[in-house]
């Protein structure tokens, strides 16, 4: 088991607590955080006060978090590959527990069979990976593709017996028919000795697998609160078995003398300092508080982090976003410190070093452009669904969802949440306000709005709690996001998909865009962060933004992609206007809204005639 490795970008999303992975013999479900390894050193607290304090009140007020709780964060475990220690790991439960034999038997007339076995079943000298034959014969193993959840998160087993033969006592053999070659369910049958068979089709039958019995194989309990909604078939590879919920900030520079600095890089480990008194036991307990604090008095360093608590706590009561965008959007010709210790370092750059007059835009619509030389982005994961995505919200909100979601918790009662750091460079694009409050005013654009408008009144009926609309300044710059990010990626060679984008299109009281912008940004968990190729975009701005815009006049799906409506359709492509794979669409792990709010039209001029263009090319 210590060969199977996960990054640590990977613990907190695509695989986190209650996800499914293969491994060479077998499926595991990752465990909950009370089956982590969190022994001394295997860890390091991630300190971002913002981001503790934002989600500390979320949770509390969800009721998911104890009132008298201090939330910190940590990163999973790592294994140091230290000789002749035993390695930090995530335990994973082995789950599902019931398995295909690879030997198949034929049964003639084409039909093949491959006998149904349970895991302990399985021959333990082997390491659990073979089954033995009445006969002494062994066969290799594989878990079985299908399993069993409910829309609260809970996932089980299906009763193969039970669903053949309901309440009758039968313990003869079961397997897996199969005719021709696809896999397909259409195909497949399942088959017992006493001669019963139910087509593997019939599944998908609403009610025929039963209710929930709120199994939470990831936790290795039963949900205290049971369960009764009805069972749904998943496929265990299927992308629907899991959607973490993970929030971002990027971390904001703070203005302070240097002891404020060290206090705040060390947020993480004096999360339990509650007073001065606290503050001698964390020196004399901690080597590295000791280290970096030893020589300033109790009462100065208590001082300095009620001071960052209460700075954090006066932003936890809404989004991040608007103290990111004052600072990236404050015009300062120098943002943060060029030094290799700070969060963010950014410049702001003249005016004369992006724009090209020959670029053939007319891009006064544009305040300014930053580079951002330097930022960390801290990610932490607090929840996941099934099936369907919980709504992401644009203006940076919280969903509804916590460390449970839908009754689906990633641990029994932690205190703590999974996270990463992550340091990288960025571009940021200041748009004017003003300029766009006016193109929203337009005949054109109000006729666009209204179509937009309808698909998401469609769109959202699906949700029990649908997010806000995001506005129709929202999907022109989330548009524009993902048609620079795949010019960007052509220029500077980053592949797309390690782009990543942060749109700000933040409304005030009376509906007007108040702050709006885009940040495109890359990041990696190594300390030194990327390679300069994105800030290097900077000086050649005008000619990207250009270019991205003229490939957007055209896809290779027209006519029907810049004809598509998107009041009568279902699914996300009811948020979706002139927008595809073939033009806007990209990685969902570059989007922070799952490629929905997409429409080429509010771009450029295309061959759709409800086109309502915000940039124009000079004749």
């Amino acid at each position: 088991m210590t060969k199977n490795a996960q990054r640590l970008s990977q613990v907190i999303s695509t695989f986190g607590p209650g996800a499914m992975v293969d491994l060479p013999t077998r499926s595991v479900v990752i465990g909950g955080l009370e089956l982590w390894d969190m022994r001394s050193g295997s860890f390091s607290p991630i300190p971002e006060p913002r981001l503790v304090a934002r989600l500390e009140k979320f949770l509390k007020d969800q009721n998911r978090l104890p009132q008298t709780t201090n939330l910190s964060l940590r990163t999973p475990p790592v294994d140091h590959g230290r000789p002749g220690q035993m390695p930090s790991c995530v335990a994973a439960p082995v789950f599902p527990a019931w398995f295909v034999c690879d030997q198949v038997e034929s049964t003639g007339g084409g039909l093949r069979r491959r006998r149904l076995v349970r895991w302990q079943d399985l021959d333990t000298a082997g390491g659990r990976r073979r089954f033995v034959f009445d006969d002494g014969k062994k066969s290799d193993t594989t878990p079985i593709r299908f399993v069993c959840a409910c829309k609260n998160g809970h996932m089980q087993d299906i009763e193969w017996r039970w669903l053949l033969h309901r309440s009758e006592p039968c313990h003869n053999p079961m397997w897996i028919e199969e005719k021709g070659t696809s896999a397909d369910a259409d195909d497949l049958e399942v088959v017992c000795g006493c001669g019963k068979r139910l087509a593997m089709r019939q599944l998908f039958i609403a009610g025929l697998l039963g209710d929930c019995r709120g199994e939470r194989p990831w936790l290795l309990d039963r949900d205290p609160n049971g369960c009764n909604q009805p069972l749904k078939l998943l496929t265990r590879t299927a992308t629907n078995t899991y959607f973490p919920q993970v929030d971002t900030v990027i971390s904001l520079p703070s203005a302070e003398d240097e002891l404020t600095k060290l206090v705040e890089s060390l947020s993480g480990e004096l999360a339990n300092v509650q007073s001065v008194s606290d503050v001698a036991p964390a020196k004399r307990f901690n080597s590295k508080i000791k280290a970096a604090l030893d020589s300033y008095p109790d009462e100065e360093i208590f001082a300095r982090l009620v001071r960052i608590r209460e700075g954090a706590v006066a932003e936890s009561g809404g989004s991040a976003k608007p103290a990111e965008f004052d600072m990236f959007a404050s015009g300062r010709a120098e943002i943060g410190q060029n030094a290799p210790t700070a969060k963010l370092y950014a410049q702001t750059l003249p005016r004369a070093t992006w724009l090209d007059p020959d670029s053939g835009l007319d891009l006064s619509s544009i305040k300014s452009v930053v580079a951002v030389h330097r930022l960390r982005a801290v990610s932490c994961l607090y929840g996941f669904t099934r099936f369907e995505a919980a709504p992401t919200s644009s203006d940076g909100e919280l969903e509804d969802v916590g460390l449970a979601v839908h009754g689906a918790p990633i641990s029994q009662g932690a205190d703590w949440l999974p996270a990463i750091e992550q340091f990288g460079e960025g571009l940021f694009i200041h748009f004017d306000e003003a300029a766009i409050a006016g193109w929203l005013a337009k005949t054109e654009t109000r006729a666009r709005h209204d179509l937009l408008h309808e698909g998401y009144l469609n769109w959202r009926k699906k949700f029990a709690k649908p997010p806000k609309y995001p506005g129709t300044a929202y999907t022109l710059l989330h548009s524009l996001a993902h048609a620079l990010m795949t010019e960007i990626a052509l220029d500077c060679g980053y592949p797309s998909s390690s782009l990543k984008e942060r749109v700000y299109a933040l409304h005030g009281t009376d509906g007007a865009p108040e702050r709006c912008g885009i940040l495109i940004y890359t990041a990696t968990a190594g300390a030194q962060g990327t390679l300069g190729g994105l800030v290097g975009t900077a000086p050649r701005f005008s000619r990207i933004l250009a270019g991205a815009l003229d490939r957007a006049r055209v896809c290779s799906n027209d006519p029907v992609c810049a004809d598509h409506e998107p009041d009568d359709h279902g699914g996300d492509r009811a948020t979706h206007g002139a927008a595809c794979h073939g033009c806007l669409l990209i990685a969902e792990t570059s989007c922070e809204m799952r490629n929905t709010f997409l429409d080429r039209n509010l771009l450029v001029e295309t061959m759709s005639p409800q086109c309502s263009p915000f940039f124009c090319f000079e004749s």
